[in-house]
């Protein structure tokens, strides 16, 4: 069966050249493991791990069966004055998995959503503590924290962020970003250059005072911008001037957690504790939209005063804590522990990093960087024509070579399965070649 254009006139797809898309679209009709079907019965591998989300593959048995079940047991159930058993024991295991300290945990139903209920938690937490001048929120430049008003204000990517300039909330400033092609292209891992940006922060705080600053978020790896990892000290040197102002630090790992980094949390690899971390994709490996908020035991805390019978956080989603959700998410944990999830992705780590930088002598290439399993090839842009090259670059895998990736204008993305095989690895990296050279 074909899809047809009319087929898709009532379809405005999120985040995707509408027509283009529509005059050959790419539609997916199943998936098991690391492969995709399209639609005219097509195997396609998956580079992509969904969106940064499937990191155990598609269709996990244990996983599909948990939600078979759960939706037969407890379909829905209010997380207002009531809960269920399975959120629960949830919050218990991502909180357990935890950096010592952070042992709370809200839920939400995405990534956009935790950011957004991570602000609202810091700005919540210096009110109760007496200090509601702590109101201002620091983000940093090419940052990508959700679409939700709060998020979109804190981010730093400027297609997300121009249409709706007028309506960002206001009391937010942003640090540099990191990306430094000059000093640090094709970097292995943490480049060596850049940790001073972070002094941004202090510059901000002598402006402001860094009594009025609530909080300051980052992405430990910053994801959708084109995977830019921190320089060596930087994330140590905005904890330092965080705790010297009495700033919150937010750890975007909506990405990062579970796995992503070879670990439960990236905060884990880089040895940095922050105030709170906001999740959300590999947490039910995509199998349902849920997300969560950690934070540290203080911040919980300074919310617990005033009579017990009153609220004391006026937030929450009609699904916060959805039992299905919540099924799938500790069925995902269980494949996570029994299966060494972790271990094997931190051991595909230097396959994953040395088929990226194979790349580094490509005529198109001017840049490669790693971190973790998370990777991205840079190409220089087209004369006139910014992003044409990754687009074409983007169909020609998905038409010629079978395969799915993911590019932001000509910077092409991966985000390898966490037990990807590295057969496939390699031979989807060929194909990857294959396309680059085949282009102008």
């Amino acid at each position: 069966m074909s899809t047809t254009k009319t087929d898709l006139d009532a379809y405005w797809l999120p985040y995707t050249a509408n027509r283009d898309f529509k005059s050959k679209p790419r539609v997916i009709r199943a998936a098991s493991g690391h492969h995709y079907t399209a639609q005219d019965g097509t195997q396609l591998y998956d580079t992509f791990s969904g969106l940064w989300t499937s990191g155990v593959g598609h269709c996990h048995p244990k996983i599909v069966a948990a939600v078979q079940q759960q939706v037969a047991e407890l379909d829905y159930c209010m997380s207002f004055q009531v809960t269920n058993n399975k959120a629960i024991e949830l919050a218990n295991r991502v909180t357990a998995m935890a950096p010592e300290g952070i042992e709370h945990c809200f839920f939400t139903n995405s990534g956009s959503e935790s950011v957004d209920t991570a602000l609202k938690i810091a700005l919540g937490y210096h009110r109760a503590r007496g200090e509601g001048n702590r109101t201002r929120l620091i983000g940093r430049e090419r940052s990508y924290h959700g679409v939700n008003f709060g998020g979109m204000s804190v981010g730093g990517i400027v297609p997300n962020r121009k249409v709706f300039s007028a309506n960002m909330i206001p009391g937010v400033d942003h640090l540099r970003h990191t990306h430094d092609i000059e000093r640090n292209a094709f970097t292995r891992g943490m480049p060596q250059h850049g940790a001073e940006l972070a002094d941004d922060l202090a510059r901000l705080c002598a402006l402001h005072d860094g009594s009025n600053i609530a909080a300051v978020i980052v992405e430990p790896v910053a994801g959708s911008t084109g995977i830019l990892p921190p320089p060596v000290g930087y994330l140590e040197r905005l904890r330092e001037i965080c705790d010297e102002h009495g700033i919150l630090v937010i750890f975007d790992e909506v990405i990062a957690a579970f796995g992503r980094l070879g670990c439960a949390y990236g905060a884990e690899r880089f040895g940095v504790i922050p105030d709170i971390i906001t999740t959300a994709k590999g947490l039910t490996n995509g199998v349902i939209p849920m997300g969560a908020v950690l934070v540290r035991d203080e911040i919980y805390d300074a919310f617990m005063q005033g009579p017990e019978y009153m609220v004391e956080l006026f937030h929450g989603y009609t699904y916060s804590g959805h039992p299905v959700a919540a099924a799938a998410g500790l069925a995902t944990m269980d494949v996570y522990d029994e299966e060494g999830i972790f271990e094997q992705a931190k051991n595909l780590e230097p396959l994953f990093e040395d088929l990226l930088h194979s790349f580094a002598d490509h005529k198109h290439v001017i840049d490669v960087r790693n971190f973790g399993l998370m990777g991205a090839i840079e190409m220089s842009p087209r004369t006139g024509s910014p992003g044409a090259r990754g687009a074409e670059a983007h169909k020609k895998c998905f038409w010629d070579e079978n395969l799915v990736i993911r590019n932001g204008m000509d910077t092409i993305q991966f985000s390898p399965f966490l037990n990807s095989d590295p057969d496939e690895m390699e031979a989807s990296f060929a194909a990857v070649r294959r396309v680059l050279d085949s282009i102008e």
